[in-house]
């Protein structure tokens, strides 16, 4: 492999690990010596940008018994080969994604290589053994001029001696109303059902992650094969998701809660930022406990903007605080419960109606709403948060991003900045949430008391995070 030119050595000479990455791609060469070296400045889901060393060439592919060449780029990080590359089909102009468990509509490709990579045991030649192998079961381009036609034939006839070019990706601007649940046990089960129920989805994908300890339903689920659900242990099939539910949880055995706490933290060390990858334009939406801290660690761990990282929170809480309000005590007004998930959350009144169109606010702290709220948070004493419950909690807040309906919720969410809160931290606030994430209402002055016991979770909650390994 020809690594001369000068600016191929400029961007590798950056490399952590460069003289690994040498002998790695000389070992790509010697197996397919059609991969060739380029630069380019690839930009991540945040829009942040790096000069990068990629690979561009044709694997072959056989389908049923011919020949054909597909057209790829490898877009190589700087820690390659200890971290695996970014894989991405390059069809021609006359040519679209034809999406799959394996290729999302932007022609991003999706292995089970790339989930579990770990070098040395993994490679790039290994890894496009195992794509040759994918793509001969389902190959995944079709031709734009076929209409209805599904045949790969009508594409694999003159993709068999396509050149490359440096011409980007096409694909159909294709929406579908995708949603992944990762997690089993009774709330990933509750999720599902709840999801299934309340929102208009194209695709419902339950993954029961190995390393959980909330383990359960998806055989269950794969017995009785519900219409539009598809059961996988493989991250890989949440590809392309609009909203990605975590439900999973792998609590130890150990006595402190920080070592508790730490086991959820390393689970999702080794799902959050695949799932990140796989859907980058997903509205991510925690419901592992603690919640307010899982929730920041999803945020950390996935690179994405924190409006697009929730936690489902006190959402339940301010649900049923509305409506003890409304029936109960005849007082239709929105309310939310905010703050920490715990016995420091507290409730706070809009001055809005529950069927006004006009954005609601959060009334400034007062004694006047004061007994109205304890009266309600009194009613509401014992109820509980089981796992159908909350299982109904985050399909509401799942089909208010799909169906963009700017409805707001008390999520926990980046709080910084919010009523004076100076720490990094997650708390339950009201959002607006719609298909683009979750929008803060703005911060206000609360009551002495209600303040005091926020200030308290900001101190409890910074803390803790300070002690785990993220």
């Amino acid at each position: 492999m020809d690594l001369s030119s000068e600016k191929v050595q400029r961007i590798l000479s950056k490399y952590k690990f460069h003289d690994v990455a040498v002998e790695e791609l000389q070992k790509i060469h010697r197996i397919y010596p059609g991969m060739k070296p380029s630069t380019g400045t690839y930009t991540f889901s945040d829009s942040t940008q790096k000069d990068l060393l990629k690979l561009v060439g044709n694997i072959p592919v056989q389908y049923e018994g011919r020949s054909y060449n597909f057209p790829i780029q490898l877009w190589l990080m700087d820690s390659f080969p200890f971290t695996p590359p970014i894989c991405l089909l390059r069809p021609t102009p006359n040519m679209v994604i034809r999406e799959g468990k394996h290729v999302d509509p932007r022609g991003r490709i999706y292995l089970p290589g790339l989930h579990n990579w770990d070098y040395p045991k993994s490679s790039v030649v290994v890894l496009l053994t195992e794509m040759i192998a994918k793509f001969e079961e389902d190959p995944p381009l079709s031709s734009k001029t076929t209409g209805e036609n599904k045949d790969p034939h009508s594409l694999l006839a003159f993709v068999s001696n396509l050149q490359i070019n440096d011409g980007g990706v096409r694909h159909h601007d294709q929406t579908i109303n995708k949603v992944s649940v990762i997690g089993g046990g009774d709330l990933g089960m509750a999720s599902v059902m709840s999801i299934l129920a309340k929102c208009q989805v194209d695709k419902l994908v339950f993954i029961d992650v190995a390393e959980s300890s909330t383990k359960g339903g998806s055989t269950d689920l794969e017995i009785f094969s519900l219409p539009k659900v598809e059961v996988s242990r493989d991250l890989s099939a949440s590809a392309g998701s609009r909203v990605v539910v975590v439900t999973a949880n792998a609590w130890s055995s150990e006595q402190s809660y920080v070592s508790v706490v730490q086991t959820n933290v390393d689970l999702y060390r080794g799902i959050i930022p695949n799932l990140a990858r796989l859907s980058p334009n997903a509205v991510m939406l925690i419901a592992s406990q603690p919640v307010d801290i899982m929730t920041h660690v999803a945020w950390r761990q996935s690179c994405l903007p924190p409006t697009r990282v929730i936690g489902a929170g006190c959402n339940l809480d301010s649900e049923r605080l509305s409506r003890v309000l409304d029936i109960n005590l005849n007082t239709h007004k929105l309310a939310w419960v905010i703050g920490e998930l715990s016995d420091n959350k507290v409730p706070v009144m809009s001055n809005t109606g529950l069927s006004s169109d006009v954005q609601p606010d959060i009334t400034p702290g007062s004694s006047s709403a004061k007994p109205l709220l304890d009266r309600a948070f009194e009613i509401m004493k014992n109820r509980g948060q089981r796992s159908w419950s909350v299982g109904l909690s985050i399909a509401d807040i799942t089909n208010s991003i799909l169906t963009n309906k700017m409805k707001t919720h008390s999520v926990s969410t980046l709080a910084q900045g919010w009523g004076g809160i100076g720490a990094e931290v997650f708390l339950s606030l009201p959002c607006i949430l719609g298909s683009n994430g979750s929008t803060r209402l703005a911060g206000v002055s609360l009551a002495q008391e209600e303040d005091s016991k926020l200030r308290d979770s900001v101190t409890t909650l910074s803390n803790l995070i300070s002690q785990l390994r993220v």
